[in-house]
């Protein structure tokens, strides 16, 4: 096989090797499945807010199921933790850790890992589900307050045994749901991602058994290598080229005295390509700031690693696991937003920094690679948190969303609508979902006409989500980005539109928020959420007049917009 790194076989017939190495991404993929079918939240089961992996022994990434780019890179850090916490690892046992500083991401992603061993007590590796929690304590629902340490952010678990033989350490899922507002949803998720890890672990064992534990790791490390040597294919085939991009984030979300809105802060990097080598550098980027906007290293090496593997293998062929990355470098120093130190607060920065440097990325590599980059997209998870008493039944509840934006413009291709981009691979809550299970009511859920950039490929509109308060005051935090810098478009490509969040309360005032914002949301009021919009690929004057009118018709471009940025009467 052509794409087959040296050595990659060593004892094992080629047949043998690939259907293990399918085995094993297929034990990921149904580890999703277990998840969704078994969750109790709507972010896990309907939104699909979690990353599932296959591990080896020293906790390298061996196959990761179909989820979230933006894990790629903390995932092995998250199960290379708990093998530094604990010597001693039986059957059965089950850990969990959340920890940005331990090779977490944030404190709502709650990783749960669990080893597998042969028959006779062999370790093969690790299993770990890392699943979104719509909350982890602190000071506001959905563990989302604009805080300024990582203390006061929820509950931060070190790596902690959950499960002892087989059996649940009572002690620690009392002090996990003695601090989490809404604990039976809570205990129901975590059961899930046990669940799923057991499946994958039986999975994995029985692999052993089929094929015999010494042929199983040599064909897991070889899953690897093959990567490794596919990546570097793939990147030696890329002209060799230097570019550099700098942007700047609206904010942190902390006001100082005096201020109304948030103040900017920038991203500065560096890409070096030589070779079947990437290099990417962050000199010059600013410290932490004081806001929960700053992210550890691993999370920015995910959006590094993200936007390269699209660049360099855009018909994504190679198998992503730990192999992938080993010939991209990423460098930043320590005390700077792309790479966090402790206790800086971190809550924002797992996807916010993720999604802003993956579209930097991109923008860096254009010059030397521009029939695999993308424009910029939504370049924001655009997150709404939401909480309080619910009057149908005096429970408590946490409402957790992501809100879909525009998908960038790509070679040939116009971006696409409302859907996840680059760093993110989660789906939309169901309005229905969403009504049945809150105090809420969706009024609007639909697309914004011309917040799509102009070009002769036209950038994906954004959506715009209206929520309406019923029968109680709710507790509610906004997070996003690219309010103040639009996304931008790329060669002569056109800018997508910017993000608005406003408040209209229900004697029809407006309050216009803050990209990063906790407020109180009255009886009746209405929470506007729109987010942004992607930029264009190419001039728009070389876009085929015909695709314009059609863009008019389906209400995606105005006639206005038609004349202006097209020149096409319609």
């Amino acid at each position: 096989m052509a794409d087959t790194a040296p050595g990659a076989f060593a004892d094992d017939d080629p047949v043998t090797f690939e259907v293990v190495k399918n085995s094993l991404y297929s034990m990921a993929a149904e580890m999703r499945v277990v998840l969704s079918k078994t969750a109790y939240s709507p972010i896990l089961k309907s939104a699909g807010d979690f990353s599932c992996g296959i591990f080896d022994m020293r906790g390298d990434m061996v196959a990761q199921g179909p989820d979230l780019p933006m894990h790629l890179g903390s995932m092995p850090l998250a199960v290379k933790a708990v093998i530094r916490a604990w010597e001693e690892i039986a059957p059965g046992d089950v850990f969990i850790h959340n920890d940005p500083y331990f090779g977490g991401s944030h404190l709502p992603d709650v990783n749960v890992v669990t080893p597998a061993f042969a028959d006779g007590g062999r370790l093969l590796g690790f299993v770990c589900l890392r699943a979104h929690w719509p909350d982890v304590g602190g000071g506001a629902p959905g563990s989302y307050g604009v805080e300024t340490e990582i203390f006061a952010e929820g509950l931060r678990l070190p790596p902690v045994r959950l499960y002892r033989r087989g059996e649940p350490v009572r002690e620690v899922e009392d002090i996990i749901f003695a601090n989490v507002r809404t604990p039976e949803e809570g205990r129901g998720n975590l059961r899930a991602q046990v669940g799923a890890n057991r499946r994958a672990a039986a999975r994995l064992e029985g692999l052993a058994r089929r094929h015999g534990a010494d042929r199983l790791l040599r064909i897991m490390r070889g899953v690897m290598d093959r990567s490794e040597a596919m990546m570097r294919r793939a990147l030696a085939a890329l002209p060799d080229g230097e570019g550099s991009f700098e942007d700047f984030c609206d904010g942190d979300g902390i006001l100082e005295p005096g201020e109304t809105e948030d103040s900017p802060f920038a991203i500065r990097l560096r890409v070096r390509k030589s070779g079947d080598t990437l290099a990417v550098d962050f000199a010059g980027t600013d410290p932490v700031v004081r806001g929960p906007m700053n992210s550890p290293l691993a999370v920015t090496a995910s959006g590094v690693y993200t936007a390269v593997k699209t660049v360099a293998d855009s018909d994504a062929a190679i198998p992503p696991n730990s192999g992938c990355w080993r010939p991209i470098s990423v460098n930043a120093e320590p005390g700077t937003v792309v790479n966090a130190t402790f206790p800086a607060p971190v809550v924002y920065a797992n996807h916010e920094i993720a999604h802003r440097v993956c579209d930097m990325v991109f923008m860096a590599m254009s010059g030397f690679a521009p029939d695999n980059v993308m424009a910029c997209s939504q370049g924001t998870s655009a997150i709404l948190a939401m909480g309080g008493i619910d009057p149908r039944d005096g429970a408590r509840y946490v409402n957790y969303e992501v809100v879909k934006g525009g998908f960038g413009a790509r070679p040939g291709k116009d971006g696409i609508n409302a859907i996840a981009a680059s760093v993110a691979n989660t789906a939309n809550t169901p309005v229905e979902v969403v009504e049945m299970s809150f105090p809420l009511r969706v009024d609007r859920y639909e697309l914004i006409p011309d917040s799509g950039g102009a070009g002769e490929y036209r950038g994906g509109l954004a959506a715009r989500r209206v929520w309406k308060v019923l029968g109680h005051v709710a507790e509610a935090t906004v997070c996003c980005e690219r309010s103040k810098s639009p996304p931008f478009g790329l060669f002569g490509g056109g800018a997508g539109a910017p993000a608005r969040v406003y408040l209209i309360e229900a004697d029809g005032a407006r309050r216009d928020l803050n990209s990063k914002e906790h407020f109180l949301a009255p009886e009746g009021s209405e929470i506007w959420y729109e987010v942004p919009g992607s930029g264009g690929f190419g001039p728009p004057s070389k876009r085929d007049p015909a695709k314009v009118r059609a863009d008019v018709r389906d209400g995606y471009v105005s006639a206005e917009s038609a004349r202006r940025d097209y020149g096409v009467e319609v």
